[in-house]
């Protein structure tokens, strides 16, 4: 029983209508199971447009596949034909890609009649995407955010705020300083890594006392790759 549903179909020249159906079906089952597990993985939110493709992924993989069969002179043409698309888009998350990676690789095992084999893996990885979801695997505990604080002229900037960040447990470093309203005040701008569990308006109420309550922004730090 067990060999039957996951061996692999043999390879032909001929393309039924049968063999295509139940192919390009499956594939849309796959590919919308994926896409379900990432929207249901992707807290911070997802576009629907790429939902979409995850769906349409698997489809598309597939049905080369089924054309190209084991014919190499059809293989060769395909790829000339498929050279000639360009596809440009910013470099996405790794996340992203790897749903991508994985809605193609459902996709060529449909394609080459490994259904079995096909719903195997998918269900495997959609489970082990979930569980790591939801027992937080890598994720971060501390934030990395940019403090700018606007402070006095007469308030020294070296050791201004260092009573209160070492209060809260901050991590600090003072990335640049400039002077504003003609020289009267100076703009600090620090990089700093907050706990998760730290109350970010305690930090700043905290600041505003020690800056006059002047002007004050906490903003997300960009990304910086570590190697």
């Amino acid at each position: 029983m067990l060999d039957s549903i996951f061996s692999v179909a043999e390879s032909t020249s001929e393309l039924t209508f049968m063999n295509a159906a139940l192919t390009i079906i499956i594939a849309i089952i796959l590919g919308g199971l994926i896409s379900f597990t990432y929207m249901k993985t992707s807290p911070a939110g997802y576009s629907q447009s790429f939902t979409l493709t995850m769906v349409l992924l698997p489809v598309i993989v597939a049905i080369i596949i089924l054309l190209i069969g084991s014919n190499v002179a059809r293989a060769f043409s395909l790829a000339g034909a498929f050279s000639i698309i360009r596809f440009r888009s910013a470099p996405g998350d790794p996340k992203d890609i790897t749903f991508v990676l994985f809605t193609m690789a459902s996709g060529l095992a449909c394609g080459v009649g490994a259904f079995g084999y096909a719903v195997f893996f998918t269900l495997i990885l959609c489970v082990l995407m979930v569980l790591l979801n939801r027992t937080g695997f890598g994720l971060k505990k501390t934030m990395h955010k940019t403090l700018k604080v606007t402070i006095p002229e007469n308030l020294g900037y070296e050791e201004a705020f260092a009573e209160v960040f070492n209060t809260f447990n901050v991590a600090y470093e003072l990335k640049k300083i400039r002077t504003t309203e003609l020289g009267s005040l100076y703009e600090l701008v620090y990089a700093v890594t907050i706990d998760e569990q730290t109350s970010q308006k305690e930090l700043l109420d905290a600041i505003r006392t020690r800056n006059g309550n002047l002007d004050l922004s906490l903003t997300m730090a960009p990304v910086m790759n570590e190697y």
